[in-house]
């Protein structure tokens, strides 16, 4: 059962959202993509978000102007930029904002923009006044496409927090993703703040009625209508694996700085340092076999050094 749509609350919480505090280091890097990019945005998101860490790998979506792209998205590169003898290190996908708003909608077969983007994340950056309501407009759409999805896989009744629950085990069972068990409570958790009364203000901008006894949730959902819900969910989770499949093996081609992303990987988990020439560097899947290589080399190399001594 629908009711007047009222998108107050959830405009009031994505805004203030969307303006979490993110250090200035990491607003230089954004800055920077964007420039780079002439992109409209760019969105910070991820553990370091929630951390204020500067270690590891910080995320970033690079929003672009022009018309919905044609095939997959968004690109993904890895950078690294050295900030007062610090080197940062991002992941960083590029799409245009017309694509995300779609995606965010719903209207595509791929989860994974509206699945991650209601989760906590900040416009770390903007290149024109109208970006700002945009991107705020976007992530609106994200989270009443992720709530009417949860309305109809949680169940004809739950806690706010089982219905989040029910959400996320779907979209990781949809998605080519290893994720450990409990997964999704981990992310309620970390996030208690921003999810805590997110599904309510959401089913109220778009325009589902709801009961409330408590902390237990009923969604006014009509059969025909739940059923709506649930075919267009089968359709996502039959996709999900083959798209992410293709998306895998085409990031595998044109991941940009892909070499020395797995160059650091190595050094950061074992310690081992891997030689990256620039043939290496250009060639990254081709010479995953030699980088591979040159790891058991060089830890053979260092285990030899430290037994001998030196």
């Amino acid at each position: 059962m629908t009711t007047a749509p009222d998108g107050a609350a959830l405009h009031d919480r994505v805004t203030h959202a969307l303006a979490a505090p993110v250090r200035d280091e990491i607003r230089d890097f954004a800055r920077a993509l964007g420039e780079a990019h002439d992109a409209r945005a760019v969105i910070f998101y991820g553990s370091n978000l929630r951390s204020g860490s500067l270690d590891g790998v910080l995320d970033f979506y690079v929003l672009t102007d022009g018309p919905r792209e044609k095939g997959l998205w968004p690109r993904v590169a890895y950078h690294e930029r050295s900030d007062n003898g610090t080197i940062l290190r991002a992941k960083v996908a590029v799409m245009r904002l017309s694509t995300f708003r779609h995606a965010a909608e719903g209207r595509h077969a791929d989860t994974t923009i509206w699945a991650r983007f209601v989760q906590p994340c900040a416009l770390a950056w903007t290149g024109d006044p109208q970006a700002a309501p945009e991107v705020t407009a976007a992530i609106e759409a994200a989270s009443m496409t992720a709530a009417r999805f949860a309305a109809a896989l949680g169940g004809p009744q739950g806690t706010e927090r089982e219905f989040w629950q029910a959400l996320f085990r779907a979209t990781y069972r949809a998605e080519l993703r290893v994720e450990k068990a409990g997964r999704e409570q981990q992310i309620l958790d970390f996030g208690a703040d921003h999810f805590g009364g997110l599904l309510t203000a959401a089913w109220q901008a778009a325009g589902i009625a709801f009961d409330a006894d408590g902390d237990v949730l009923r969604p006014h959902l009509l059969p025909q209508e739940r059923k709506a819900l649930l075919d267009r969910w089968e359709r996502r989770r039959r996709m999900g694996k083959p798209l992410n499949v293709v998306r895998l093996l085409r990031a595998g081609t044109t991941f940009e700085g892909g070499a020395r992303y797995l160059a650091w990987k190595i050094e950061r988990h074992s310690g081992v340092v891997v030689p990256l020439t620039p043939f290496r560097e250009r060639h990254p899947i081709l010479m995953s076999p030699v980088l591979v290589a040159g790891y058991w080399q060089a830890r053979r190399r260092k285990r030899a050094a430290l037994s001998s001594g030196d």
